[in-house]
């Protein structure tokens, strides 16, 4: 496996806190990447966030990438103290937060940035990542998907919202806007959330059947929507399910991509 992804949902009172979490997951692993999926923006500002991002970085080695939610679940979001955004203005803020984070990870001695949700007053950038770490944005709306396009370096949605046959429209306009900004597309990851079970029974949804219907669907997945990443979610994080995955799907899943892309 590659990624460990954890949701971010403080609202949820049997959660732990993501970042607590994340924070351990790194502290007890050497070769993992952790990704919070999706950072919980309306309850966190973005140059605090980007600092314990660089953090989680250089303390890991360089094992953390960021992935931005622009919010959801408004009313428990509200009941935390957070505010109620409008899609466009979650949009917007969203769109803000980028570019704070990224002046916060700045080499700038201090950094100024005056937008209508998020404003920075001579802040002083710092650490630094240990690399070149990514944000990737969890969105599906058009707007959103044309500035990750243009800004961002990873695009995360989930099955539960979009389905696959979803995936290729919406790629087409991250491609259409980092074609505009002279970006290459392919320089931008495609993962996908995929929340299911592995089953020893065939059936109707590859996401619910057996290891060979989860292998042919994730291949199909990479190979004609060009999706490259995909984080596993089973039913109460079964540790059985989580293994079954990373025993049997996964690596059938890179022999048969590999085989698909050689022949």
């Amino acid at each position: 496996l590659d990624f460990v992804a954890i949701q971010d949902h403080p609202y949820q009172a049997k959660f732990l806190d993501a970042w607590a979490l994340m924070a351990t997951v790194l502290a007890r692993t050497q070769r993992v990447r952790v990704i919070p999926d999706v950072a919980n923006l309306p309850l966190r500002p973005p140059a605090v966030m980007a600092k314990t991002a660089a953090s989680l970085d250089v303390i890991s080695g360089g094992r953390f990438e960021l992935a931005l939610g622009a919010g959801a679940f408004w009313e428990a979001i509200v009941a935390m103290g957070g505010d109620a955004r409008s899609p466009g203005e979650a949009a917007q803020a969203l769109e803000e937060a980028v570019q704070v984070i990224r002046l916060m990870w700045s080499d700038q001695r201090s950094v100024r940035f005056d937008g209508r949700h998020y404003r920075l007053d001579g802040a002083h950038p710092g650490p630094a990542p240990a690399h070149a770490m990514q944000i990737w944005l969890g969105v599906g709306g058009p707007r959103l998907l044309g500035f990750l396009g243009r800004s961002a370096d990873g695009w995360v949605p989930s099955n539960a919202y979009f389905p696959p046959a979803q995936l290729p429209a919406m790629q087409q306009r991250i491609d259409a806007g980092a074609a505009a900004v002279g970006r290459n597309p392919a320089s931008i990851v495609r993962a996908y959330n995929i929340f299911g079970k592995i089953t020893t029974s065939p059936a109707a949804d590859p996401f619910q059947g057996t290891v060979d219907q989860w292998v042919n669907a994730l291949t199909e997945l990479a190979v004609d929507t060009g999706m490259d990443t995909f984080l596993f979610g089973s039913p109460d994080d079964d540790p059985a399910q989580a293994e079954r995955f990373a025993a049997e799907v996964a690596p059938a899943v890179r022999t048969a991509v590999q085989d698909h892309r050689t022949h």
